[in-house]
């Protein structure tokens, strides 16, 4: 099935969603993951700009387990009628139906991409009272004593697990993984309880507990220094090129009539791009990044390809 959402037919009938939505008839916004995680913020923050440009109720709908799995396989499920879409976020997105052993029921082919919003940084943290002060001495550590300390990921072949993978295969330091498959919110939640040795997370889960004082992050796997913590170094700066993160947009069912699409993709880009919305974002430590469906789904073909390469080192030994 192609993802044709933003094909060339998608202004043909020159029409603008015809009847969609019907009056009174709300739309689900599926949240693969738990309440109060990056992903659930960002689809509540742009929920009343999708009703304002809709002219129906949009309702958040949480679907945590599984790395996101119940939520995806929710959403692919749905008729591509307009009234079921989506958050999406990979890796879990993309690579969940690359691994046999996930039994995932759905494919890159299931979903029609509407638009990216962001891409969130992973950074890597310890508590504020620990003795590792850089990132360098954590990497040494661990390397000297392979899966010494535990890290959080938000569940398997999430951002987290990947850039684990990414570290050992470039540092040889191994981690010992620890999955909470709701999300942030469950993984953060486990760290702060010191059940958890170190937080691999994204920017956004991490800049409040950092103003707080309730982390201190070590190391930013990106280019450059993130707006919300700009004394945070990079991986780069301390010495390791590795780059890594998450990134979130949103999807219907594959199949959406052309003019659903359309209209959908267009309160999206507006909800999205909301200056109001996008401050918020960046208080978050989430710098927006629009994509159009067309532009998402080509984004989203080429991290397949990536993500294909380095599975191996997080799929399941027996």
């Amino acid at each position: 099935m192609a993802l044709t959402g933003c094909g060339a037919n998608a202004g043909a009938a020159n029409n603008t969603g015809g009847d969609f939505p019907k009056k009174g008839k709300s739309i689900d916004l599926i949240v693969a993951f738990g309440s109060g995680g990056a992903v659930d913020t960002a689809a509540r923050l742009v929920q009343p700009i999708l009703e304002k440009e809709l002219g129906t109720n949009v309702e958040v709908i949480n679907k945590p387990g599984a790395g996101g799995q119940i939520g995806y396989t929710a959403l692919t499920s749905a008729k591509p009628d307009g009234y079921t879409i989506g958050a999406t976020g990979s890796p879990s997105v993309v690579v969940s139906p690359l691994d046999p052993s996930r039994g995932a029921k759905y494919s890159r082919s299931s979903f029609q991409p509407l638009g990216r919003q962001v891409i969130d940084p992973t950074v890597i943290a310890v508590q504020p009272d620990s003795p590792y002060k850089t990132l360098k001495e954590l990497l040494e550590a661990v390397k000297a004593k392979p899966k010494s300390l535990t890290a959080s990921t938000t569940g398997l072949q999430t951002g987290e697990h990947f850039a684990m993978a990414q570290i050992q295969e470039a540092t040889g330091s191994e981690f010992a993984p620890v999955h909470f498959s709701e999300g942030a919110s469950q993984a953060t939640t486990a760290f702060l309880g010191k059940h958890v040795d170190v937080l691999v997370a994204n920017v956004s889960d991490v800049t409040d507990l950092t103003k707080q004082g309730k982390a201190r992050v070590l190391g930013v796997m990106t280019g450059e220094r993130a707006p919300s913590l700009p004394d945070v170094p990079t991986f780069k700066e301390s010495g390791y090129d590795l780059v890594a993160g998450t990134v979130r947009g949103y999807s219907a069912p594959a199949g959406l009539p052309d003019d659903v699409a359309k209209k959908l993709e267009a309160a999206l880009q507006k909800a999205i791009e909301d200056p109001a919305v996008k401050e918020k974002m960046a208080a978050l430590g989430l710098q927006t990044s629009y994509l159009s469906g067309a532009d998402y789904e080509k984004f989203w073909a080429g991290q397949e390809e990536d993500f294909k390469k380095v599975l191996p080192l997080v799929q399941k030994k027996d």
